[in-house]
């Protein structure tokens, strides 16, 4: 249908046909005229439908989860994945499979660097002495390695897994932006770039721009049969080296070494390789806990869609509370529980996040447990923590104190911010506080709106 202006329209005299127009011309302008008028009503039916989409996602509330690094950020957002969206979660689960093989043959090459090490006699004396994480038995800390034949057997029959860790890193990088991050990097864009000639900090980590391109199927190239031939060729070499790996990992010479060098091991290395009878199969099967725990370094931002069937979530942050002896591996003059502090003030601080709820995870209290347990004093690294205890509790307490003092003096606007101890590798504990920061928040509005 073509638009006609009447002779009262002001348009009608500009729209006119030339009175000494042809057929042909006539039928050429109509058609020029049915053209615009689908234009027109594409456009028109465009603009629809982007004021209905607008109108459902003025419910839509948009969650910021930030955190520094290594604080778990990628591992609560699995958290809320694996609660409220679990299709997708599950179409996901056998990507997972490469990169719960990558954390293990990255954790078996460290482990036989440090044992290479031990064999050649490299001194340890230039290695960080700022943090160590790798639990030995009691009464080892001055015991010295020994180191033999075995040592160097084990470290030749697990040399395939150099290859291993390679096409890996190859076939994950395939579905995504591999990044390599060898060079040190700095905590704002205003200081020069770091020389730091710490062996233990210049290690190269693989890293993704968003590991949701690595794991969706949706994201990944179509397997052909050689890729799929590639990967159980993989899991074939990982599978005959598991009795190796065992023996590697059980080695108490090998623990008593990773403690002298202060190796640091992601925190996953433990569940991984303490259960490698299950993992290092043929036929192993990803499951949830697996997920949780692998680590796949993301270096982009990432964006992620949830349907909560109650309640809304608002603006999370993750702080690390086991951090307070350590250093930012991107800048190591930097301690890492200031680096959380300095972040959560600014958070608080922002005037465009003045009307948004917060919520602090106050997470790795798994690891703060551990670290007290092996007789580290917060004290000795905060002074400000004083006489009071140094267990879990009074530690946790202190540092939530902290944090609410902060938001209490730092926010634009009176609010409420939402404080909770988590360890978000542990998933049941976590379903909880989930639960529990919803319920508060739905409480808090329906209070704000004066229905309760």
């Amino acid at each position: 249908m073509v638009f006609a202006p009447t002779p009262s329209d002001p348009f009608y005299e500009l729209m006119r046909p030339p009175p000494d127009e042809t057929p042909i011309q006539a039928r050429a302008r109509q058609q020029r005229e049915r053209e615009a008028q689908a234009r027109s009503d594409e456009i028109d039916q465009s603009i629809k439908q982007a004021r209905e989409i607008a109108k459902k996602e003025r419910a839509v509330i948009k969650v910021l989860l930030l955190g520094q690094s290594e604080s778990g950020k990628s591992t609560t957002l699995k958290n809320f994945r694996m609660r409220y969206a679990r299709d997708d979660w599950e179409k996901e689960r056998n990507g997972w499979r490469a990169v719960v093989q990558l954390n293990i043959v990255r954790s078996i090459i460290t482990i036989l660097g440090a044992v290479e090490a031990e064999l050649n006699g490299d001194s340890t004396a230039d290695l960080d002495d700022s943090e160590s994480i790798q639990p030995i038995e009691p009464g080892s800390e001055m015991e010295i390695p020994e180191f033999g034949e075995e040592h160097r057997l084990l470290s030749i029959r697990l040399a395939p897994l150099h290859n291993v860790e390679a096409e890996l890193k190859h076939r994950l990088g395939a579905g995504s932006d591999a990044v390599q991050t060898g060079q040190p990097l700095v905590s704002t864009p205003f200081e020069g770039v770091l020389d730091d000639s710490n062996p233990r900090r210049a290690m190269a980590e693989f890293a993704v721009r968003s590991w949701k391109d690595v794991v969706d199927p949706d994201g990944r190239p179509l397997p052909t049969e050689e890729t799929s031939a590639g990967l159980d060729s993989l899991s074939d070499v990982i599978a005959e080296c598991k009795n190796d790996m065992q023996a590697l990992w059980n080695d108490q010479n090998v623990r008593i070494a990773l403690k002298r060098r202060k190796l640091r091991l992601p925190d996953s290395a433990g569940f991984f390789l303490n259960d490698l009878e299950r993992i290092a199969s043929r036929d192993y099967v990803v499951s949830d806990n697996d997920i949780v725990r692998a680590r796949l370094r993301t270096v982009g931002i990432q964006e992620h869609r949830l349907k909560f069937k109650h309640g809304p979530f608002d603006n999370p942050k993750v702080s690390p509370v086991s951090v307070f002896d350590q250093r930012l591996e991107e800048d190591p003059r930097v301690n890492r529980l200031e680096d959380s502090i300095i972040l959560w003030t600014s958070i608080c601080q922002s005037k465009l996040l003045a009307k948004t709820q917060l919520i602090l995870f106050l997470n790795k209290c798994d690891l703060l447990r551990r670290k007290l347990k092996r007789g580290v004093r917060v004290r000795d690294f905060l002074p400000s923590y004083g006489n009071r205890p140094n267990e879990v509790m009074p530690v946790v307490k202190y540092f939530k104190e902290k944090f609410k003092d902060i938001q209490k003096h730092s926010s634009p606007e009176v609010r409420s911010a939402y404080i909770y101890p988590t360890t978000v590798t542990d998933t049941e504990a976590t379903a909880v506080t989930l639960e529990s920061v919803r319920d508060g928040i739905l409480r808090e509005n329906l209070a704000h709106s004066q229905l309760i």
